[in-house]
């Protein structure tokens, strides 16, 4: 059950992420074009931030969940099953943990910035929609390590029997 709520959750986020990402290229094209000729797009910079934050916080669970992040297993190769199944839950629990506060500390940022109704400078566009969506990317990203976490001590409970 919570392998498909995870699974479908991020193919929503990864596909959101992808169309910023489009629109980043899209923006970065129209930029270069109308710079050329004649003025740049105003506001491109704290667009660029906006997005890429989008783009970098979606795409975190889902990277997670098909393994794309780098890893470096030299040490792990000459380890027991044993032995990497419990580094393996450690690491799941530290990363849960500190995944959690980011995601909960940034979800205070947020209602913080949506209180003082604080803006950008240049587009006046409000902080606080996108605190929140990077908050959420983190809390997703949180529960892929559970999962990971659920995975692994199942794993150990059917090699004990």
């Amino acid at each position: 059950m919570l392998n498909k709520l995870t699974f479908y959750v991020n193919r929503l986020l990864i596909c959101i992420a992808g169309i910023f990402l489009v629109a980043m290229i899209l923006l970065t094209c129209a930029n270069i074009f109308l710079r050329t000729v004649w003025l740049p797009v105003r506001g491109t910079f704290e667009l660029m931030g906006f997005f890429g934050a989008i783009v970098s916080a979606f795409a975190l669970g889902y990277t997670q969940m098909t393994r794309g992040h780098i890893a470096v297993d030299i040490l792990f190769r000459r380890f027991s099953n044993r032995t990497v199944g419990i580094l393996s839950s450690l690491n799941n629990i530290i990363c849960a943990l500190f995944f959690g506060c980011v995601s909960w500390q940034l979800a205070q940022k947020g209602t913080t910035l949506m209180q003082t109704g604080e803006t950008t400078e240049t587009l006046r566009i409000i902080y606080y929609p996108f605190t929140y969506g990077v908050a959420l990317g983190c809390a997703f990203l949180t529960l892929i390590f559970v999962a990971d976490l659920i995975r692994t001590l199942s794993r150990k409970k059917e090699v004990r029997q």
